[in-house]
């Protein structure tokens, strides 16, 4: 996937218009040191399971499970990051995929694992 051009305003709107079957791969963060030099490549896509460390904004260094993924505004919920409504109750707080750092990976899925390891040469 391509992008054409380094316009902002283009960029979005290839975001915002992206087909349904290209959005996962969209939603892809940065694994950690040390599952980088494992599986030797630099980012592999979100999914609820993984183990995740924020980067940046109000809940940085909070480490937590991704409890949900919402693909049309490339955001992630994570356990615990919860912000208090005016009415007092909390309600989960969405976090931006770029601002996330991959610490462990939920391979339970058998097709995940394949795609993880397709065309590397890991030590298992």
């Amino acid at each position: 996937m391509a992008r054409v051009s380094y316009q902002p305003r283009k960029q979005r709107r290839f975001l915002y218009n992206a087909p349904k079957h290209r959005l996962p791969k969209l939603l892809s963060a940065h694994l950690s040191p040390e599952l980088r030099e494992k599986y030797k490549r630099r980012s592999f896509p979100v999914r609820v399971g993984d183990k995740v460390k924020i980067l940046r904004g109000e809940f940085k260094g909070i480490e937590g499970k991704v409890t949900g993924v919402d693909r049309e505004r490339q955001m992630i919920y994570v356990e615990n990051v919860t912000i208090k409504k005016a009415d007092g109750s909390n309600v989960p707080r969405p976090i931006h995929v770029s601002n996330v750092m991959i610490t462990e990976l939920n391979l339970d899925d058998e097709y995940r694992k394949r795609a993880l390891l397709r065309g590397k040469e890991v030590e298992a």
